[in-house]
């Protein structure tokens, strides 16, 4: 392939990655400070972009050089956010999330295929008190955060409004987003191990926050298995539910994995594979993301449809869940 081929492949790949409503000129305009009739040339391959101009799209565009130059290694590159400093305040954590689904939801076609080893984050906001008590729950002992060492939980001092406020827009997001996800029996296991764990160390400030986060634990069980009743995503007290987003929810018996992600967005997949619980890392590779989806899609076969049918594996699923929940009470 010659550098113009390869030139023409980059800004292809780069168009690739922009919403159908993007304009591609108009971006690489602003981004490299060109008239459009420099971008247009670049674009056909009349004048070559420079070395500067191709450090600026990469890290713009999160494309790898091994990509651009399509070289046939076994070499991966990921883009890890925050990867270079501290980690981030909780809210801008939240903040960061809402703008990759808002992201995910500029393009027309769009599908998320979701391997889940934990429930995702944002779950957690569909109702107030288990939401304030999982944000305190990972700020004083997943992130040490300093503030938080000598604190104990309660909801009166801790609501955490702005963080579940975020939280509940994400998840608006998240019901406008098709999606086939792959659930397991252990999946809510470290969530129950977390309350566990606060309720016999006294990290609870009242008998009475500790049943309030239980209750509002059941209530997201409860929605979730009506959106798997019925087999659409909806926002909990939505009047109307129809028409919906489709909601694919099945449960795997055979091999736990990872909290994984992979997107279909237009003509494009995307893949993000989390690490140490909140951090993730991202990539656009093509080899990568066929083969990540084609292992889910292996699994789905081996793992049973509990939304919209199997209503006798579905009462199953969620029973086992409530029972470890109601556990925690006695």
């Amino acid at each position: 392939m010659t550098e113009i081929d390869l030139q023409k492949e980059l800004f292809a790949s780069i168009k690739n990655t922009l919403p159908s409503h993007i304009s591609l000129v108009d971006t690489l305009a602003d981004l490299l400070d060109l008239s459009y009739d420099s971008v247009y040339r670049r674009i056909r391959g009349e004048k070559p972009i420079s070395l500067n101009e191709l450090k600026i799209l990469c890290e713009h565009f999160n494309i790898s050089l091994d990509q651009v130059l399509q070289f046939k290694n076994d070499t991966v590159v990921f883009n890890a956010p925050d990867i270079n400093g501290s980690d981030p305040d909780f809210r801008e954590y939240l903040k960061g999330m809402l703008k990759q689904m808002k992201y995910f939801n500029s393009f027309e076609k769009r599908e998320m295929f979701y391997q889940c080893k934990d429930a995702p984050v944002f779950y957690f906001y569909l109702f107030p008190e288990i939401g304030a008590f999982k944000t305190f729950c990972w700020l004083k002992t997943l992130l040490n955060n300093p503030d938080y060492q000598d604190k104990i939980f309660s909801l009166e001092d801790f609501p955490f409004e702005d963080c579940i406020q975020i939280g509940q827009q994400i998840i608006q997001e998240y019901t406008i987003l098709p999606s086939v996800e792959l659930w397991n029996l252990e999946t809510f296991n470290s969530t129950i191990n977390q309350l566990e764990y606060y309720r016999d160390a006294g990290l609870f400030k009242t008998k009475e926050d500790f049943l309030m986060v239980i209750d509002s634990f059941n209530k997201m069980l409860n929605h979730l298995q009506e959106q798997a009743n019925i087999g659409v995503k909806f926002m909990p007290a939505a009047s109307d539910l129809k028409p919906g987003i489709p909601f694919k929810f099945y449960v795997n018996e055979v091999l736990l994995g990872n909290n994984t992600f992979i997107l279909e967005l237009d003509d494009q997949r995307l893949s993000i594979i989390t690490y140490n619980a909140l951090n993730y890392l991202l990539t656009k590779d093509v080899r990568f993301c066929n083969k990540l989806l084609h292992g889910f899609n292996t699994l789905v076969t081996r793992a049973t449809l509990i939304s919209g049918t199997g209503e006798k594996e579905r009462n199953k699923f969620f029973r086992a869940q409530r029972e470890k929940i109601s556990q925690l009470k006695n």
